[in-house]
């Protein structure tokens, strides 16, 4: 695979900034080699490093939040000179697409960083090895998913045994003569989604119930519950997220705005990405902030369609939620306060989400787990000072999780579940999950490419 070329050393080019393992503490464009791994120490390094990884544009910094929206147009535009993304917000990205690319490079680093501390797990004492591997097994069942979502046709599409997503690479790649390992075809989204929940449950089974910063056992649940509905198998995405609600130690923040722009974790933040100075998705040319922000913060690029602004009722705090401004080439426009701040915390999932969930997928099942749908879905409104919902239909769940979620990349998954239309196109349509890159299938024949490029 392409990746290898730039990832020869996968998990080595991190800065360590969560360890105090100096043996891995290397500088930016320096490696070790897998040889040197010999200790628990070392493995968690590895594990520690991953977050770093995640932290990137390409993953969770940015890319795994903003794309998806921009491929099912939630209510955004691009004002930017990029033209990768214009081109995605157009649906003209084609096989050489530079998201693409970068998306799936940044997976399979992911990927093999988690197979390679995955492999050295015989390093790791028995009291913390059940946790190790499930945290390994996490972060490789998050990518899987993103990869798989947006690559590969939704499993609402059905055909789930022919229809492919993304090759599945369970063991380390470390050099050239590995490349049998890595150069694999296509799985189908059958077995990409199996090969999620496996991790996942894993990861739920043996993670500790608090575990700082890092993912916990309740973050591999709400993780679960997105795949779940992804499904359509509503009974178990309700009981994952009632887990996520009822064991969790997580509580919906006093205010809507204090969910976002924090310098830590929010009270409802069930799995976060965290940013500092130091350390981040980018201030420049690349992150949720630079983009999202207006001029002078951020770039300013990405615009929100004032429209939205009608979707919420007049007291409804979530209506406020968004100011005026210009992007750094004097386009102005409208922008949500979501990313406003530099260095914040990313939410990527929220307690909001998991009431959304267990409300619509109790609704959908017919049962109460947990509790009610109307209930659960009147707590999230209730906290924005929105009018309680005294009945509901279908479509109250749609809208409430576009008004509670929207630009933070949860539209996309409930378009490609419900089979709704995108304008004039079909929630299957072909521009609506990226190309397989070309630079990709260049040095592995077995990838077919999708319909479309």
């Amino acid at each position: 695979m392409k990746y290898l070329a730039k990832y020869i050393s996968i998990a080595f080019l991190f800065f360590i900034l969560l360890s105090c393992n100096k043996k891995l503490d290397v500088e930016p464009g320096t490696s070790i080699v897998p040889e040197q791994i010999t200790n628990e120490a070392d493995v968690e390094a590895v594990i520690l490093g991953n977050y770093k990884s995640l932290q990137h544009f390409s993953a969770f910094g940015e890319r795994y939040i903003l794309i998806p929206d921009m491929l099912v147009d939630a209510k955004l535009s691009f004002v930017g000179t990029f033209i990768p993304y214009s081109e995605i917000l157009r649906k003209q990205q084609d096989k050489t697409s530079s998201i693409a690319e970068g998306i799936w490079n940044r997976g399979y680093q992911l990927i093999n960083t988690s197979n390679l501390a995955l492999s050295k797990m015989d390093l790791v004492s028995d009291d913390n090895k059940a946790a190790f591997t499930a945290e390994a097994k996490f972060i490789r069942g998050i990518t899987y998913f993103m990869l798989g979502g947006l690559f590969g046709k939704p499993y609402s599409a059905g055909n789930i045994t022919t229809n492919e997503a993304v090759p599945l690479v369970l063991e380390p790649v470390l050099n050239s003569s590995d490349l049998a390992t890595g150069n694999k075809p296509r799985a189908t989204v059958d077995a990409v989604y199996k090969q999620v929940i496996e991790d996942l449950q894993d990861a739920a089974a043996n993670l500790p119930a608090d575990n700082g910063a890092r993912a916990n056992k309740f973050a591999a649940y709400a993780f679960l519950a997105r795949v779940y509905m992804a499904q359509g198998n509503y009974a178990e995405a309700a009981a994952a997220a009632n887990m996520v609600i009822t064991e969790g130690n997580f509580t919906l923040a006093t205010s809507f705005d204090m969910a976002f722009n924090n310098a830590a974790n929010s009270p409802e933040d069930v799995f976060a990405i965290q940013q500092n100075e130091q350390s981040n998705a980018g201030v420049n040319n690349n992150g949720l902030t630079t983009f999202f922000a207006a001029s002078p913060t951020g770039r300013g690029d990405v615009q929100v369609d004032p429209t939205i602004a009608d979707l919420y009722e007049d007291g409804d705090i979530r209506k406020t939620y968004f100011y005026e401004g210009e992007s750094i080439t004097g386009a102005q426009g409208s922008y949500t306060r979501k990313w406003e701040k530099r260095y914040s915390v990313i939410p990527v999932v929220r307690l909001a989400e998991m009431y959304l969930t267990r409300a619509e997928a109790n609704f959908r099942n017919s049962s109460a787990i947990g509790d009610t749908p109307l209930n659960d879905i009147n707590a999230v409104r209730d906290r924005s000072n929105a009018t309680a919902k005294v009945t509901l239909a279908e479509d109250d769940f749609i809208a409430e999780r576009f008004r509670e979620l929207a630009f933070e990349g949860d539209r996309y998954w409930t378009v490609k579940r419900l089979r709704l239309d995108v304008g004039s196109r079909p929630y299957d349509d072909d521009k609506l999950i990226l190309p397989i890159p070309q630079r990709e299938r260049d040095v592995n024949s077995q990838l077919t490419q999708n319909s479309g490029y």
